[in-house]
């Protein structure tokens, strides 16, 4: 694709939450200089454990991306050899952009497609070797419902990355987020986010081994929600052994009177040096 023509489509398309990086110096614009690290260290943290399971790539195997947004992972599973891969979103700008990413990469048209729709309503005819669930699970208002999308397409590997509860127990927080926003919920404003235990537990009751995934990326520069222990990925899988990585250890959240007092004391020190302006 023209090099003018390329830029001219990629600045009608935007905003883009991921930097993509093109032939001639071409990239997407991304708001933050922070956002290339997040996702080459997201990279580095659950597809490249994917890989790990998969014996180094995703050759023979046919993918769908739930939440594909500009198709950044769609196509790093391209690259990893993936047969055929199919990316669903709910907003038809997204898929333009992934569709454009496509196109310029020069990725045979016969290897994939990019359909708009809401998972719980697509009629999934075909059948997935692997799903990957990015940044998705907490948007969601039917969780169980869409484990049930996951297995149903026949998914031998499920990969998740998701904001989580910091609760032990296995349960969901209630959420509220506006759908008019292109980085939310498309479904229901009131979104449910899963607790640690509480992926785990779905997962097993579709049949599926789940290793909730140790922390491994070497710099945490715009990814402090992984580094505060909010958001963690996980691989399931039904079969294959997940014997080589490693499980992230569980977090003690700290007690609810701990982080009153530590509020008060933010507080009282915030009105403190008010007064000492004010003098």
């Amino acid at each position: 694709m023209d090099r003018g023509l390329l830029e001219e489509r990629i600045a009608e398309l935007g905003p883009w939450h991921y930097r993509i990086e093109f032939d001639d110096g071409v990239s997407t614009p991304t708001p933050k200089p922070s956002v290339l690290n997040r996702h080459e260290q997201r990279g580095r943290y659950f597809f490249d454990a994917l890989l790990r399971v998969t014996g180094g790539s995703l050759e023979g195997r046919r993918v769908l991306d739930l939440g594909c947004n500009a198709g950044y992972w769609a196509y790093l599973a391209m690259e990893a050899g993936a047969d055929f891969l199919l990316g669903v979103d709910a907003r038809e700008r997204q898929l333009d952009q992934a569709r454009l990413v496509f196109e310029a990469k020069g990725v045979d048209p016969a290897r994939y497609r990019f359909e708009e729709a809401n998972v719980f309503e697509h009629d999934f005819s075909e059948r997935f070797d692997v799903v990957l669930c990015l940044g998705l699970m907490y948007h969601v208002s039917k969780p169980m419902d869409l484990f049930e999308v996951m297995a149903g397409v026949g998914a031998e590997i499920i990969v998740i990355d998701t904001i989580i509860s910091p609760s032990q127990e296995s349960l969901f927080k209630v959420r509220r987020e506006p759908v008019d926003r292109w980085l939310n919920a498309a479904d229901m404003e009131t979104v449910l986010i899963p607790s640690r235990q509480a992926v785990i537990d779905l997962a097993a009751q579709f049949g599926f081994n789940t290793v909730p995934l140790a922390l491994n990326m070497t710099d945490l520069t715009g990814l402090g929600e992984y580094r505060e222990g909010r958001r963690l990925a996980f691989i399931c899988s039904k079969s294959l052994p997940l014997d080589g990585l490693d499980s992230a250890p569980m977090r003690v959240p700290r007690p609810l009177h701990d982080r009153a007092r530590r509020w008060l004391r933010w507080q009282l020190r915030a009105r403190a040096r008010k007064r000492k302006r004010a003098g």
